[in-house]
């Protein structure tokens, strides 16, 4: 998920600010870093962000906005190639986790670090609905209505990305995960 920083003042800050806090967490990123790798003044800066909460927010609800499209786009293809959903989702998630850039579920790191920020509650909802709505995309595309199958699929899928992030082996990861998931959803 490449972002372009092409556009608007605001939009330059929010792009910068999502490849920051995304590769670097909110809490390591100071607002004197956007501005810098923004390009932008500090009077821009604050005309469009009042306060770093702001843009935090504004951080994650652009997130989710990407990650969902693509989550949407890419499931539904693999879907499609591989006409089997454990193989589906664990191709899926193949792709993400071995980009580059991966650093994780931005909304998982997010509330680890919520707890010192005064919209911390905001921040954890935010990252609810986010799963909420992950979870409304498998429905969507596979018709799976189960709530406990899709509470342990999403435990699934969430400890496959943890593992990743921490560094474990993510052909490993998508074994296991696939070897889960075929077990979860077997027939």
């Amino acid at each position: 998920m490449i972002t372009d920083k092409k556009g608007s003042v605001k939009e330059k800050i929010l792009l910068t600010a999502h490849d920051l806090f995304y590769a670097k967490g909110f809490r390591a990123t100071g607002i004197d870093k956007i501005i810098r790798e923004a390009q932008v003044t500090k009077v821009s800066f604050y005309r469009h962000f009042p306060a770093k909460n702001t843009l935090i927010l504004a951080y994650l609800h652009y997130r989710h906005d990407l990650w969902i499209t693509w989550f949407h786009d890419t499931l539904a293809r693999k879907i499609g190639e591989e006409n089997i959903l454990p193989a589906a989702l664990s191709g899926t998630l193949n792709e993400w986790l071995r980009c580059p850039s991966f650093r994780g579920c931005a909304f998982i790191n997010a509330t680890a670090e919520a707890d010192s920020e005064d919209i911390a509650e905001e921040i954890k909802e935010l990252c609810r609905n986010h799963k909420l709505d992950a979870q409304k995309t498998i429905t969507l595309l596979t018709g799976i209505t189960d709530k406990t199958v899709m509470s342990q699929l999403m435990m699934l899928i969430d400890g496959a990305i943890i593992h990743a992030q921490m560094g474990m082996d993510v052909t490993e990861v998508i074994e296991q995960l696939n070897v889960g998931l075929e077990k979860l959803l077997a027939d």
